[in-house]
């Protein structure tokens, strides 16, 4: 305590009683405050005496000099190695990856065999040759300012080879924060977001994806948008070329595509997303033709069990496969369908999973999102078989269009944190015969595909 305080202490005691004061004569007072003074000395020596003492006089936390200089050496060597991270770009990097090898069988193909890597640009997008059979490698950074890039390579297997390109990218995107982390410009070659199924077989429960997944749901977009988080609600828009990474000559319009996601809570939730605008017209081989697709979809996950489900409607002009037979006119092309999951685990590591599509596409001899008559996927108008003469198809009513359903039975078995087992039997069915068995030509109403698989990420 320094003696400005013991002063003022002193001061303040005499004030506190003045009747003791006045008792004292002026010489024993000033005894007192000569011992007062004394006594102030005494502890401005001590503090000084305390504060002249070496630091290495001080508690080591029970450490050894040998151990303190150990442990300065290893925070040297972390802060010099976290530098040099940051300095070449790994800092907030993450790499990624999953492969899925492949078995299937299918009985109107007349095939069997294993899937991996092969070239969709060779043999097309059908529902038995779809995203597995494939292996990615993704690399995702996120900056200190909350800047998130984002790049997936999938050779052959890619959404930018389902779309024609042939290239390796399956997803390139970048998410930039404005004012804040829920506030997001998002931009790039973005897969499509639609639906209760994901694409990558490491979320997918089955091997095969549902009817409305593969033939009524857009494949990527190239364009630019915004996503919002606010609070259980996230949502996300972007005006872009629809499976085009460049609009051809003489088009213009881009499509308005988006979603929205509400989590009702810890066990479920719901989405719908669409998309609007004009788009390429597979069918009728003209130019860009004006689209509109909605779908909504839910989920319920809780112990052991997991239900989905998803409706769509669809309907893109002069895309119908029948043209008008008075005018021949091509016509507007409409469908919706149905789609629901249930899998229950019957051990923590092995879950036994059913699927059942209902698309309904009879209007004006059918046609789907890019999908004219089809007789490998069971698309279009019924097929009586071949003409003797000239070996043409020959069609039956070619104002109606099959209605498509398909039912899959599945196992999936976790072997590891990493590593998982599928197998997946699945019966194809429309309400004409519409499938046709390679094998000697002829059309059936149905078709059974088997697959086994197994997936491995990182």
């Amino acid at each position: 305590m320094k003696a400005p305080q013991l002063a003022a202490l002193t001061l303040a005691l005499a004030a506190a009683f003045p009747g003791a004061a006045q008792a004292q004569s002026n010489e024993e007072l000033l005894k007192e405050l000569r011992a007062l003074r004394d006594r102030v000395t005494q502890l401005e020596n001590r503090l000084k005496t305390a504060e002249s003492k070496p630091a290495t006089s001080q508690p080591q936390w029970g450490m050894t000099p040998q151990q303190v200089q150990e442990f300065n050496r290893i925070a040297i060597k972390t802060e010099a190695l976290e530098d040099a991270q940051e300095a070449q770009g790994y800092k907030g990097l993450k790499i990624s990856g999953y492969m899925e090898p492949a078995y299937i069988y299918n009985k109107a193909q007349n095939r069997a065999g294993f899937q991996f890597i092969n070239n969709v640009g060779d043999d097309g997008y059908n529902y038995d040759n779809s995203y597995f059979g494939t292996v990615a490698l993704e690399f995702a950074k996120e900056t200190e300012s909350g800047t998130r890039y984002k790049l997936t390579l999938s050779p052959n297997r890619g959404t930018d080879a389902v779309i024609g390109n042939g290239g390796f990218v399956h997803e390139a995107s970048v998410s930039v924060p404005l004012g804040d982390l829920q506030t997001r410009m998002i931009a790039g070659h973005i897969p499509d977001w639609s639906g209760y199924e994901y694409l990558q077989p490491t979320l997918n429960k089955l091997i095969t994806h549902n009817l409305l997944f593969d033939f009524t749901l857009p494949t990527a977009y190239t364009g630019a948008g915004m996503e919002l988080t606010r609070g259980k609600w996230v949502s996300k828009a972007v005006l872009a070329n629809m499976n085009a990474s460049k609009n051809a000559a003489g088009e213009k319009a881009p499509v308005l595509a988006y979603r929205v996601d509400y989590a009702r809570g810890e066990f479920q939730g719901f989405g719908f997303a669409g998309v609007h605008g004009k788009a390429a017209n597979l069918v009728g081989g003209t130019r860009n033709t004006a689209l509109d697709l909605f779908e909504i979809d839910g989920y319920f996950i809780r112990g052991d069990w997991t239900v989905q489900g998803q409706f769509s409607y669809g309907q893109q002009k002069q895309a119908a496969i029948t043209p008008d037979p008075d005018t021949g006119d091509l016509r507007t092309a409409k469908w919706m369908g149905l789609s629901a999951l249930a899998a229950y685990k019957l051990t923590p590591r092995l879950e036994l999973i059913a699927r059942a599509d209902y698309l309904k596409n009879n209007k004006h001899g059918g046609g789907l999102l890019g999908y004219g008559a089809d007789q490998r996927n069971g698309i279009g108008p019924e097929v009586l078989g071949y003409d003797a003469v000239t070996g043409d198809l020959v069609f039956g009513d070619t104002e109606k269009g099959v209605n498509r359903t398909a039912l899959s039975l599945g196992l999936g078995y976790a072997y590891d944190l990493n590593t998982s087992f599928k197998l997946e039997y699945r019966l194809d069915r429309a309400n004409a015969a519409v499938f046709e068995d390679v094998k000697d030509g002829s059309f059936r109403k149905s078709n059974s595909v088997f697959g086994a698989s197994m997936v491995v990420k990182f």
